[in-house]
């Protein structure tokens, strides 16, 4: 008996050796794409560029009702955590586990930024982990505010919209000052999955992401069940003709 809980205990160490062994590798990796990344491009030319962006929009132009729709859906802790969210990577490494699939990320608004700026879209441990580097590097460089805004003016909206200026104009025909709640609600839920959700293509689909972008506003308590459900109704009245 006492012989094979030494071989057990011996098969644990290993295993717990060779998973160290495994992470340490792909932190090494990601540590040189990072590197890699920042000494071709530097991170302040980098934001500087993106500033001069066509149609870039700042913050103070963009409705505060969009803005809280982006964090409650995209990052609900975003001003309080470092760039990184631990309570967000153990939720979606456990519904990733549950599935036995990627179903759930859990990179932050900086983190998501990061990857924009810099990488590809593609699902590789070691491009995760150079994504945090370059993250904690925004959060020295940049204040909360500043991530977002960048965020919104580099992201994919579907149809070929790159920001939040031209998917505002591509889909409502308006400026982002000019959106309605209901429709800043639905612009804040396509990034996630811009083809999936684009109510050019898919108006059902779109109206369910909107509706659970509004539930989040509501875990977040920026919004009352009522205002969300009333929200809901407006967004039925909208002109399929906008889209």
């Amino acid at each position: 008996m006492k012989k094979l809980y030494r071989v057990g205990r011996t098969l644990v160490l290993a295993v717990i050796c060779v998973g160290l062994l495994i992470c340490g590798g792909f932190t090494w990796q990601g540590w040189q794409l990072y590197q890699e990344a920042l000494a071709e491009r530097p991170l302040e030319e980098v934001v500087a560029e993106a500033r001069l962006a066509e149609h870039y929009t700042r913050l103070e132009q963009l409705p505060e009702f969009y803005l809280d729709a982006v964090v409650a859906v995209e990052d609900r802790r975003f001003y309080e955590h470092d760039g990184v969210d631990p309570i967000s990577i153990c939720r979606a490494v456990y519904a990733d586990l549950k599935a036995g699939a990627f179903v759930e990320g859990g990179s932050t608004i900086t983190q998501q930024l990061a990857k924009n700026l810099y990488f590809t879209q593609e699902k590789k441990l070691e491009r995760k982990i150079a994504e945090v580097f370059v993250a904690w590097d925004l959060e020295q460089l940049c204040d909360k505010d500043e991530i977002l805004e960048l965020y919104v003016n580099d992201i994919y909206f579907g149809a070929g919209y790159y920001c939040i200026y031209d998917a505002a104009e591509g889909y409502f025909n308006k400026t982002p000052q000019e959106l309605s709640e209901a429709e800043c609600a639905l612009l804040a839920g396509l990034p996630n999955a811009p083809s999936v959700y684009n109510p050019k293509k898919n108006p059902e689909l779109a109206a369910q992401r909107q509706q659970q972008v509004l539930r989040c506003m509501v875990n977040c308590k920026m919004l009352t069940p009522e205002e969300a459900s009333n929200m809901v109704i407006l967004a039925q009245l909208l002109d399929s003709a906008a889209y």
